[in-house]
């Protein structure tokens, strides 16, 4: 099918702004892995990420689609899709800052004030601004509404105090978002306001978590008398539920990409150990080729629906439940694939193998819990009745905790 000439004019001037401005990429090394253990290189990695956001910012290859009036480009969808395509043949990419603008940036144009939107929008598309997610708890992870943390307004400010964890990259960011209790004597998913942050302020402490790979991406974030300006707060107080809903959707998304296809690798396994002719194999090898492509199919419709400020086509928790499942698939055929060599040793596969193995934990829980998510899907999308319980309608401070 031709490119309409409109499309092909603007692809050939992307292109040769990325010829100009990035690296084409290299031969990659298909067992890379993506984990920086040494916080130095995790600072320098965040740092260069940034810079490259607010370099596509001035040249208006970001938030293409967004009104011009909040730092967007006020251009069409299709533009959007076609600079990611092209994206993907250089180095540089946006990174972390990359990964809240498309789950904050969408939650302030639906939610925000018209100040919110002048003000912060443009300061997040060109990463002046980064931003960190403070939802979870240490008794408010999967069950989320159940969260503690306190807001109790002073005059002009709320003053808050509780504790975050599960909070990527808190550690490096200028700003964040956060759910805060409001209201203890309404039920639980209302009395919650969702608030924007600058994590100088004082009284916010933030401790790194070391992981099972040793990397420190997570944090846990403790808030003592906190103010933060009634001014800061999106959509309505005591309504925060509804941005965060809106949140979780992009996150769940967002989270189902991933730049490198995993199926090659498992292929080039399978090859390297003189496994391709084994049927067995080549069916689970064929299932995950599926799979990972569906799932990025899925992704780029809900994220396509988004930027147009449509409803989804599907419920985004979909995606994500899809990704926890390549993931735990991927483990452990990579660890059969590599059999006893899997277990032990340095070599590049086997760090690769391991690392996927690994990783089956933190995207079953970032972002929702599998189980959760399923309930949800059950719930929102099939119209199953929910779950019989009480905490729906008493109010939060009465609840079991």
């Amino acid at each position: 099918m031709t490119e309409p000439a409109e499309h092909a004019a603007y692809r050939a001037g992307v292109r040769a702004w990325y010829d100009a401005n990035a690296t084409p990429k290299r031969a990659e090394d298909p067992w890379a892995i993506n984990v920086h253990a040494d916080e130095a290189a995790a600072r320098r990695h965040f740092e260069e990420s940034r810079a490259w956001l607010g370099r596509l910012h001035e040249a208006g290859l970001v938030g293409i689609a967004w009104p011009a009036e909040y730092g967007g480009g006020g251009g069409e969808p299709w533009m959007s899709r076609i600079e990611r395509e092209i994206s993907r043949d250089y180095e540089e990419w946006t990174g972390f800052p990359g990964a809240t603008l498309a789950m904050l940036g969408p939650t302030l144009l639906r939610h925000g004030t018209e100040d919110q939107k002048r003000r912060v929008l443009p300061e997040l598309l060109s990463g002046r601004s980064t931003f960190c997610q403070l939802f979870s708890e240490p008794g408010a992870g999967s069950d989320l509404a159940s969260l503690a943390t306190r807001a109790e307004r002073d005059g002009d400010e709320f003053v808050v105090n509780g504790q975050k964890v599960w909070n990527s990259a808190a550690q490096h960011c200028d700003r964040g978002f956060i759910l805060v209790r409001t209201d203890p004597d309404a039920p639980k998913h209302r009395g919650i306001t969702f608030l924007l942050v600058d994590m100088a302020t004082p009284g916010i402490e933030v401790r790194p978590l070391v992981q099972i790979n040793r990397s420190a991406h997570f944090n846990e974030v403790f808030l003592q008398d906190v103010r933060v300006p009634v001014a800061n707060v999106v959509g309505e107080i005591d309504e925060g539920w509804g941005p965060a809903r809106t949140v979780l959707s992009n996150e769940s998304a967002f989270i189902a990409g991933a730049r490198v296809p995993t199926r090659t690798k498992l292929t080039d396994l399978a090859g390297i150990g003189g496994r391709l002719g084994d049927p067995v194999i080549r069916q689970r090898l064929a299932d995950y080729h599926a799979r990972e492509r569906v799932s990025g199919w899925m992704g780029e419709q809900v994220q396509q629906a988004v930027r147009r400020g449509e409803m989804p086509p599907m419920d985004p928790g979909l995606i994500k439940l899809m990704a926890s499942e390549n993931k735990r698939r991927a483990g452990d055929l990579a660890v059969e694939l590599l059999g006893a060599e899997a277990q032990a040793g340095t070599d590049p596969r086997t760090r690769w193998a391991q690392n996927e193995l690994m990783g089956r934990y933190s995207i079953s829980i970032g972002g929702g819990t599998d189980e959760v998510l399923r309930n949800n899907i059950g719930e929102r999308s099939l119209g199953l009745p929910r779950e019989p319980g009480p905490d729906r309608s008493t109010p939060w401070r009465d609840l079991p905790r």
